[in-house]
């Protein structure tokens, strides 16, 4: 079975190799990944929400263990740095894990000493992550959960990624991915001022 998948806006396309690692053998359509993978972050979730208090949120670690539980059972490259290159970003895949070192220990500094705003570090740490793009796919996905974390373990509100404004689904070609990708492009160029706003809009 050879699947083929549509890709949303500003999403990553797998490459064969990268296609090969999808576990369930029946799956051909679409709409049966979606539906596999967001049952496998609803798990996540749940794991997330047990485990909040007893991780270390900000290392390379919990990076790499937080995408494996939410596509483990899709996957089999889960939790595992991209080894291709793709056209979201200019991280080398040999520089993937000393640039998710970096941040981790840049946005440690940011909260020790307050250099921005909750809303603003938030904004930044997520822009990066995506930049970055650590995975083969599901990047968005991972580090919009992976922001959420850190808000909330510090107790600032969970960003609402634009729900409250902008309609459709973030994951899938609308309104609201289209700003989504819009500030994400303009905080490439250290703008960041839209995607603040987004994530609390």
């Amino acid at each position: 079975m050879n699947p083929k998948f549509v890709y949303p806006g500003g999403a990553t396309p797998l490459d064969p190799d990268e296609l090969n690692g999808l576990i369930p053998d029946f799956v051909s359509l679409q709409s049966e990944l979606n539906a596999l993978e967001q049952q496998n972050i609803l798990a996540a979730k749940n794991w997330l929400d047990l485990s909040l208090r007893k991780k270390e949120l900000l290392s390379e670690a919990f990076t790499r263990e937080l995408h494996s539980k939410m596509f483990s059972d899709v996957w089999r490259w889960a939790g595992k740095y991209r080894t291709s290159q793709k056209s979201i970003g200019s991280v080398l895949p040999s520089q993937i894990s000393t640039d998710v070192h970096l941040l981790m220990k840049n946005v440690q500094v940011w909260i020790l000493h307050q250099s921005y705003s909750w809303p603003e570090i938030l904004a930044r740490f997520h822009h990066r992550l995506v930049y970055i793009h650590p995975f083969a796919n599901g990047n968005g996905r991972y580090s919009r959960l992976h922001t959420e974390a850190l808000a909330n373990r510090f107790h600032q509100s969970t960003p609402t990624w634009g729900a409250q404004q902008f309609s459709g689904v973030i994951d899938f070609n609308s309104e609201i991915r289209r700003k989504y990708i819009e500030s994400l492009q303009q905080a490439d160029n250290k703008k960041f001022s839209s995607l603040i706003s987004f994530l609390y809009s």
